[in-house]
């Protein structure tokens, strides 16, 4: 029983992290995109797309906790994580550069009022959201199941354990936001190592959906076996240290205001 609770432990301290990098991420773009607003209006942008991002991650936690056993529904969600992850990383390798994107994002909302940037800070919040639900439900479908039933189609304790990093994320957008964009700015890396890190998860839910019942390609106790587990974690501190120690992490370039 111990090691189960080790293991719902450490796979909360895990999406803990993947939720603070991609609530940095989530607050650096509500911060590009209100930027051109005076200051009064571009607190109260912020504020709006900081309680939007509430209302969405748990609209979107508990669409998504009803449907997360599903198969063709995990299947999905595999593909568009796999697909999100490796869109990121592919453009941080061949395409413009972070820099160029949030520029030009900065000059598209530069020509809006207040309530459309903030129908366009709702867009970016609804886009997180899902990705960071979805992130959390297939790194939370990997544990085992615990003593607490089932709370909408998901095991108790796995959806506690998505509910809570989705409150940490909730709270690092609102609290640590800044420290973090600074560790980006320090360490841009981490972006795309986030990125990688769910292109993995999406890996995860692969892995889960085909040991479904239904599907029957992998035997149904493999996603919670000893050496899948090593795998999964092994590789995912592995990317974290790569992103950590990776030879880009190099200040970037500030532009003048």
């Amino acid at each position: 029983m111990e090691s189960i609770w080790l293991e719902y432990a450490w796979a909360l301290l895990v999406l803990i992290g993947l939720e603070g990098l991609l609530s940095a991420d989530n607050a650096l773009v509500l911060a590009v995109i209100a930027k051109h607003l005076p200051d009064n209006q571009k607190r109260r942008a912020i504020n709006y797309g900081i309680l939007m991002a509430f209302i969405f991650r748990f609209a979107a936690l508990f669409a998504i906790s009803f449907i997360a056993n599903v198969w063709w529904i995990q299947a999905v969600g595999a593909a568009y994580l796999l697909y999100l992850g490796l869109k990121h990383i592919i453009k941080a390798r061949f395409g413009k550069t972070d820099e160029n994107i949030h520029n030009d994002d900065e000059n598209k909302a530069a020509a809006k009022g207040f309530w459309p940037t903030v129908g366009k800070i709702a867009l970016a919040d609804l886009a997180f959201a899902i990705d960071s639900i979805l992130a959390a439900v297939a790194l939370a479908l990997g544990l085992p199941d615990s003593q607490f039933g089932e709370i909408g189609g998901m095991d108790g304790g796995q959806f506690v354990v998505v509910v809570l990093g989705g409150i940490a994320g909730l709270i690092l957008i609102k609290f640590a936001a800044t420290w973090f964009v600074k560790l980006l700015e320090k360490r841009p890396a981490l972006e795309t190592t986030a990125y990688a890190i769910v292109a993995w998860v999406g890996v995860k839910l692969a892995v889960i959906t085909l040991a479904h019942k239904d599907i029957g390609v992998l035997d149904p106790h493999f996603p919670h076996s000893t050496i899948w587990t090593l795998i999964f974690y092994g590789v995912l501190v592995g990317i974290a240290l790569f992103g950590w120690f990776a030879p880009s992490n190099k200040p970037l370039k500030k532009t003048s205001a």
